[in-house]
């Protein structure tokens, strides 16, 4: 069975950074791209980001270029999610995707506020 296992959520200022990880198993991690979504109470659930097998293409929502970076570490087999000055606008659950399982995280709240 695919496990995604999601950790790093909390609550931070406006400004501050957060990294969320996505410890995965069940399937052979190195072999394909993830994804990193995002839904806030009342909204659509929106992909944040993208990253190919090697992480070496990664791909990101208007909203949050510049300050958000996928990565990967697939010895560990485990994503990242490194987000930086974030806004009020970022709070939402984050879920990480594994596209070729179909499979989702339980996902991790991150809440920016003064």
């Amino acid at each position: 069975q695919v496990q995604l296992v999601e950790s790093g959520g909390g609550l931070v200022q406006p400004g501050g950074s957060l990294r969320l990880s996505c410890a995965a198993s069940g399937f052979i991690f190195s072999y394909y791209a993830m994804n990193w979504y995002r839904q806030a109470p009342g909204k659509e659930r929106e992909l944040v980001a993208t990253i190919s097998s090697s992480g070496s293409i990664t791909n990101y929502v208007d909203s949050v270029k510049g300050r958000f970076t996928a990565s990967r570490d697939n010895a560990k087999k485990t994503l990242y999610l490194q987000m930086n000055n974030l806004k009020p606008e970022d709070t939402a659950v984050y879920y990480c995707y594994a596209p070729h399982s179909h499979s989702w995280g339980q996902g991790t709240q991150v809440t920016v506020s003064s």
